[in-house]
């Protein structure tokens, strides 16, 4: 059965570019040229994953990113025609998966298509709960509850969690980092990992956690205990 690709983006010709590419490689693809009714269609047409422009007329790609994620656990890929992090991270913060930057690059737009749905529809790990002192790590509902309060993180930072508490008092590359998370090769200046990982230093000091990520400077990251002066 082929994955079902919404496709929300006002640019008519960069939309059936994208659609006639995509249904090349056996996707089925939907496309809106609009946010109006972008909720309505996401709910009823139950995507298995979704391009998001952020301009667009009547609704920004922002508000039907956050709206969508109340009720919509599909891999969302955010397309933007500005370069500038803000964007970058603002979709992150409101539960996007990843951002392609315009121009697209076809390869690369598919093979992040590939490696988010390959992410999504994995088979659960045989280990589905990871629990570190206070901290307890839920992997099929991505959630986190510390001493029984719930952890408000989101989708890609819970990844980013799962992954280093599964590999606990490891260094971790950056690089490796995203090839595990994004499926793509590090070309040394992506910054997604280092977004989601700043949120979560963030919600987990807040949580007065025992545990922290620290950086090994030009080397990657670490999930150990925090040592406390006496």
């Amino acid at each position: 059965m082929k994955n079902h690709i919404l496709v929300i983006e006002d640019d008519e010709s960069l939309a059936e570019w994208i659609s006639e590419y995509l249904t090349r490689h056996l996707f089925d693809v939907t496309v809106l040229h609009s946010g109006l009714h972008a909720i309505e269609s996401i709910k009823r047409i139950n995507p298995d994953l979704i391009i998001l422009d952020i301009m667009l007329p009547h609704r920004n790609g922002f508000e039907i990113c956050k709206e969508a994620r109340e009720f919509c656990k599909c891999p969302i890929l955010m397309m933007t025609a500005c370069s500038e992090e803000d964007d970058e991270v603002r979709s992150l913060e409101l539960g996007a998966d990843d951002y392609l930057t315009k121009p697209v690059r076809p390869r690369a737009m598919l093979a992040r298509i590939r490696s988010m749905l390959d992410r999504h529809n994995e088979k659960p790990y045989e280990q589905s709960e990871l629990t570190i002192d206070s901290m307890v790590l839920q992997k099929e509902t991505k959630t986190v509850t510390v001493e029984n309060a719930s952890l408000p993180i989101s989708g890609n930072e819970f990844d980013v969690l799962w992954l280093m508490a599964s590999q606990f008092n490891v260094m971790i590359g950056r690089a490796d980092l995203v090839g595990m998370l994004r499926g793509i090769q590090y070309d040394g200046f992506d910054r997604s990992i280092d977004i989601r990982i700043s949120r979560l230093r963030k919600k987990m000091k807040e949580a007065n956690l025992s545990v922290a990520i620290k950086t090994v400077w030009g080397k990657g990251y670490i999930l150990s205990h925090i040592e406390r002066s006496s």
